[in-house]
């Protein structure tokens, strides 16, 4: 299992997570699955779900194991006459992270997650409410050791990330849903995807961007479109993508630590399992969003896919990419991004323009002129740390 910084908390991660909110069968059933997950190494895991007969299951599953694992609780996450509920009212709030803890058999989460926002006037509130001083007292005691948010609205998770005010943003990522438009109701990213455009939304570019910057982890949900990748007729893709490329695309965006995938068996979560020894022929995701019938998705744009591997003189083009993209989305290239783009062996200034790795794109991206265009970038810096020696 490889693992993960998660941003500045000081935690190491596994990539591969554990997603256990719809496990709804026997006690015995949901300790297989956990134990499958734990002795290949995942240690991350995420319950949002406050079922108490899901939540008991969980608690049963890591019984005797509990330091082996590292938490994201939700903090507004309720149970009310049989039914979800999410609140901000600390009265409803409080009883159920504590039944939480209870239930799991732990006396504190490493994260705290601001349950389930979607709004930023929403997210505002909260901030300057009851609930987000309950969130402190919780910090305080050290009932939650770091502070989260989940939310599936790029708008929120960036007004989060600019405030810095959270440490772990859980958000909604998948090559489908980065196409899509930034919306308050969770449900317009499982429609038609006749709004989703042929680029990534901008909006989606920039939060990864932040976060890589300030350091901020990101950890995913929905990495399947809530299973509708996996599935040829449902796939906005007109071709279904295994767990293992869902799950590379979701490590090959930047700030992403760990990928909370959901399983309902021991044989989905070994297909979740199965990235860790999977070829690059296995991982790659590319020809799928290529190949869509309905539409060019992301043609043009570079998705880091490593396609157009190898170089003639060993420039890690993508890597090149990422940094470059990274960079030209903020007003001022990150010291953190520049620092790591001068530490690579090769880079655009050393394309010798041969245009060998053009055919070899799906996206068709012009390579040779995105060198030219990072180049640019790169005698930036150069310029910057001339000014400085000088």
């Amino acid at each position: 299992m490889n693992y993960r910084k998660l941003g500045k908390t000081g935690l190491m991660v596994s990539e591969i997570g554990f997603g256990p909110e719809w496990m709804t069968g026997t006690p015995e059933e949901t300790r297989a699955i956990a134990e499958v997950l734990r002795e290949a190494g995942v240690n991350y895991l995420d319950c949002w779900m406050p079922d108490p007969h899901i939540r008991a299951n969980l608690g049963y599953a890591m019984k005797g194991h509990t330091d082996e694992w590292i938490v994201q609780g939700h903090i507004g996450a309720c149970w009310v006459d049989g039914q979800y509920l999410r609140s901000r009212d600390v009265a409803l709030a409080k009883p159920a992270f504590e039944d939480e803890l209870a239930l799991l058999g732990v006396d504190y989460f490493e994260v705290g997650m601001m349950h389930y926002i979607d709004s930023v006037d929403e997210f505002r509130a909260c901030l300057d409410g009851s609930y987000y001083e309950y969130v402190q007292e919780l910090l305080s005691a050290g009932t939650i050791r770091h502070i989260g948010l989940s939310t599936h609205n790029p708008e929120v998770a960036l007004e989060a990330a600019r405030r810095e005010v959270v440490e772990v943003i859980m958000f909604s990522i998948n090559p489908a849903f980065d196409l899509m438009p930034a919306s308050e109701d969770v449900n317009d990213l499982f429609g038609d995807f006749e709004e989703a455009g042929e680029q990534m939304e901008p909006l989606r570019a920039e939060l990864y961007s932040l976060c890589e910057e300030k350091e901020i982890a990101l950890t995913v949900m929905k990495p399947y479109a809530g299973g509708r990748l996996l599935m040829d007729e449902q796939s906005p893709f007109g071709r279904a993508l295994t767990p293992v490329q869902c799950i590379h695309y979701c490590l090959t965006r930047p700030a992403v630590a760990s990928v909370l995938a959901g399983y309902q068996s021991v044989e989905e979560a070994q297909a979740a399992l199965a990235y860790e020894q999977a070829s690059e022929e296995e991982r790659d995701f590319a020809q799928v969003i290529a190949d869509a019938p309905a539409r060019k998705a992301y043609f043009g744009q570079c998705t880091y896919c490593g396609h157009c591997q190898p170089c003639a003189v060993g420039i890690d083009i993508a890597t090149v990419n990422k940094f470059a993209d990274l960079a030209l989305i903020q007003d001022t290239v990150p010291q953190s991004i520049r620092a790591h783009y001068l530490e690579l062996d090769k880079n655009a200034s050393d394309c010798i323009a041969c245009g060998n790795c053009e055919p070899n794109c799906p996206f068709g991206v012009k390579i040779v002129e995105r060198m030219e265009e990072d180049m640019h970038l790169e005698e930036t810096v150069e310029d910057i740390i001339k000014n400085v020696r000088t």
